[in-house]
């Protein structure tokens, strides 16, 4: 049954064409599966203090107290200064850390199970890629959200699609930033820069009257 699966395996990435349906043992029988499980809990770390992060926000607006219904906790929250506060301040908070796990994590990932590297080298790629490609990351940032919100709705059935649609996304994602270049350290694409000449002055300095 092995053989088989390996075949089914092989046949897939033959007609994919790229990595991203590699099947999951692949995963632990990565020279990277260390520095995955070490990114993972960097994750899981930042999971926790930013579930920390909101109950203090929570208190410093209602204090210690639990609301004694769902119908009072909507009311607080909607029709208080204290509950217009919780979501400001809260959904603010909430996304900076959607920003910093998003750049520590969108190349980091499907570069470790592309390319024998460690944790760190990773970890500085995915920024690197996110700071050279700003607006990209963030329309692909709100994609994601908005796919799992979608997901979410039908009591999370629809993440059986929604999951594996992302995952073979992200890895097109990684393949046009980080530059295949067989063994050696993942680049960066480098953007051409235009000659220019002295006798072009001042013209350069109003590239739209090209």
């Amino acid at each position: 049954m092995r053989s088989d699966l390996r075949r089914v395996c092989a046949s897939a990435n033959a007609g994919s064409g790229n990595c991203s349906m590699r099947c999951p043992r692949r995963v632990f029988e990565s020279s990277s599966v260390g520095a995955i499980a070490a990114l993972g809990i960097l994750l899981l770390i930042i999971f926790i203090i930013w579930v920390a992060v909101a109950n203090a926000i929570y208190i410093a607006n209602f204090g210690y107290a639990s609301p004694s219904s769902v119908e009072t906790f909507l009311h607080d929250v909607f029709t208080t200064r204290s509950g217009w506060n919780l979501i400001l301040v809260g959904n603010g908070v909430g996304l900076l850390f959607a920003i910093l796990v998003l750049t520590i994590s969108v190349v980091s990932f499907p570069l470790l199970l592309d390319r024998d590297v460690g944790a760190a080298v990773a970890l500085l790629t995915s920024i690197r890629a996110v700071a050279h490609n700003p607006v990209t990351m963030m329309v692909w940032g709100l994609i994601v959200s908005a796919l799992l919100v979608i997901g979410s709705l039908q009591l999370f059935f629809g993440l059986t699609v929604v999951m594996p649609l992302l995952g073979h996304a992200t890895w097109h994602l990684y393949r046009k930033v980080v530059e295949p270049q067989g063994g050696l350290p993942p680049t960066l694409p480098e953007q051409r820069k235009e000659r220019r000449y002295a006798a072009d002055f001042p013209t350069v300095l109003f590239p739209w009257t090209k």
